[in-house]
């Protein structure tokens, strides 16, 4: 590899030096951005990260090298996307992989428009309900071979690089392939999170071959690789993606799976389709929120903020009492809506347009009491811990992505056909058994999805690409992550070191960094509080379009780096 021109760097260290913006740029950021400038509660001492060219911030170093790499070396933002995601394949492989599906929001500089596209795949044709209920009456298969669904994730990778790559898959995947065959140093964070699923990955043959070193998950700083996914990345890149929907590769894939009581057909993933959509979105004080339609929860944020607006958060300091039970109240009666509505969108009893009227939404805010917290809000009235990368990338054409991938669960079905070195996701742990339910579990029929990019525009134009992993962290991890920046003026690394809450269900949400007095208020109005030690806040990577560049800043609850050039 040739050596990198000067970049920035967002790092738990300063690596490297920080390009600061230029005067202009500096007014520009300002000035796109309303409210006091807040501190936020929270320090990481990262700074955010200014470039004039191209920018990319991912959860892992080696992410973010590879995509900028990309971008160096011809490529645009499309295709440092896949780049990374293929490398977290690799370095994160409990979190995401080919193995799982993706969705991704883009901003088209050449067509000068947003871009959704649904990656996801469907329930086997095998799926048998009744065998299902009389093993388990309550739930659907959490992991191992009945737990998985078509893995959409590929066809997502192939869709964007052919439609608005410039490069070839064979090329962006060649990162991901070298990493996977020489190996790499297992960071702490990873190898925490690894060796929680030390258990579950034991009961797979292929899953402990591949994952497990003696037996045991590597520790931080032992080198890991994995030559059997080098293998399958080859393959896909010298015969393409029909080799897995539907030639030789999938048929092993089915074949193994058979094996342990799979409900996937090869025909499955031969007739798997990728699905480009029209984003959803909703007016904010000026800025427009956008995510994409069901089967996701992003509709769920997108409630959340519109519930939102007619508050007067200038009033009110920055997770104070006031501040934070107003958020949880919208959080739960927007994920009340969330639990009953929201499914495969060929199945769903109620449209997205219904759940996002500005009328319904007003009079869903009325239910939020200024002094009480709410148990479990009911749905509204309308007629009729997941395991994720997100990323994203901008380029000097003006291209951004905001791109997220996922296996659902840790090491998902915690399934690896022998030979292949690629973790299946559970994704149809997503499902339920509940009779009537638009999201009960059925043959070809896609599950609720968790995972949810995010794109905010200000005044027609690119403004913000964003996104917040963590299972039913990401719609109200959106909503804190903006507000952040909309309302009290912090720009991308503030905004995202900043203290965040995470609501549960009923009364229960933990808090980060919660102030003894702001505890006993919210305790006070019903608030059960959890402790936060070992919750998962998310992890949350941003771009911030400047006047002339970028701003970006990346999430130290995770391995994350921005870096540009």
């Amino acid at each position: 590899m040739r050596p990198l021109p000067l970049f920035a760097l967002a790092a738990p260290l300063g690596l490297l030096m920080t390009v600061p913006p230029t005067t202009v740029e500096a007014q520009a950021t300002a000035s796109q951005m309303t409210g006091p400038v807040t501190s936020p509660a929270t320090h990481s001492g990262r700074s955010t990260v200014y470039a004039p060219n191209g920018v990319a911030a991912t959860s892992q170093p080696l992410a973010t090298t590879a995509a900028l790499k990309i971008l160096q070396d011809g490529g645009n933002a499309i295709d440092a996307a896949v780049a990374a995601a293929a490398v977290l394949n690799v370095t994160e492989p409990h979190m995401t992989g080919m193995g799982g599906d993706m969705f991704a929001i883009l901003w088209s500089a050449a067509e000068g428009r947003l871009v959704g596209l649904d990656a996801s795949g469907k329930s086997g044709s095998k799926v048998d309900v009744d065998a299902l209920a009389a093993d388990d009456p309550d739930g659907v298969p959490g992991s191992g071979a009945r737990s998985v669904t078509v893995p959409g994730a590929l066809s997502g990778w192939s869709a964007l690089v052919d439609t608005y790559g410039t490069m070839t898959l064979a090329q962006v995947l060649a990162p991901a392939i070298r990493i996977a065959e020489e190996g790499f140093p297992v960071s702490p964070i990873i190898a925490h999170d690894w060796a929680g699923s030390v258990n579950g990955l034991r009961r797979d043959a292929g899953a402990a071959a591949t994952f497990l070193v003696d037996g045991e998950a590597p520790r931080a700083g032992d080198w890991f690789r994995n030559p059997d996914l080098a293998r399958t990345f080859r393959r896909v890149a010298d015969q393409g993606p029909a080799t897995f929907y539907g030639g030789e590769l999938g048929r092993e894939i089915v074949a193994g799976l058979d094996e342990l009581g799979g409900f996937l057909t090869i025909e499955d993933l031969a007739n798997h389709e990728i699905r480009w959509v029209e984003p959803l979105s909703v007016d904010y004080k000026g800025y427009t929120l956008y995510e994409l339609p069901p089967a996701g929860q992003g509709i769920a944020a997108l409630q959340m903020l519109k519930m939102l607006e007619g508050y007067d958060f200038s009033s009110m300091r920055h997770n104070s009492a006031e501040y934070l039970h107003t958020l949880i109240e919208a959080k739960k009666l927007a994920h009340a809506d969330l639990a009953r509505y929201v499914a495969d969108p060929d199945h769903m009893d109620v449209q997205p347009d219904a759940l996002l009227d500005p009328d319904y939404l007003a009079g869903r805010a009325s239910l939020i009491d200024p002094s009480h917290a709410a148990d479990r809000p009911d749905p509204g009235r309308l007629v009729t811990d997941s395991e994720t990368i997100y990323l994203t990338v901008a380029d000097r054409h003006g291209n951004m992505i905001s791109f997220i991938n996922s296996i659902y669960g840790s090491f998902g079905s915690r399934v690896v056909v022998p030979g292949t070195g690629l973790v299946l996701q559970n994704r149809g742990a997503g499902f339920t058994m509940e009779d009537g339910h638009p999201n009960r579990i059925a043959a070809n029929k896609r599950p609720f999805h968790t995972i949810i990019p995010a794109f905010v525009t200000k005044d027609d134009e690119p403004w913000l690409s964003f996104g917040v992993m963590g299972g039913s962290m990401q719609p109200q991890g959106h909503v804190q992550v903006l507000l952040n920046m909309i309302e009290f003026g912090m720009d991308p690394q503030e905004a995202i070191d900043a203290a965040r809450f995470r609501h549960f269900s009923g009364t229960r949400v933990s808090i980060e960094n919660l102030d003894a007095s702001v505890a006993a208020a919210l305790a006070s109005m019903g608030h059960e509080l959890g402790d936060p030690e070992g919750v998962a806040f998310g992890g949350g990577q941003a771009i911030l379009k400047l006047v002339r560049g970028w701003a970006a800043g990346s999430d130290p609850r995770k391995d994350g780096m921005a870096a540009g050039h």
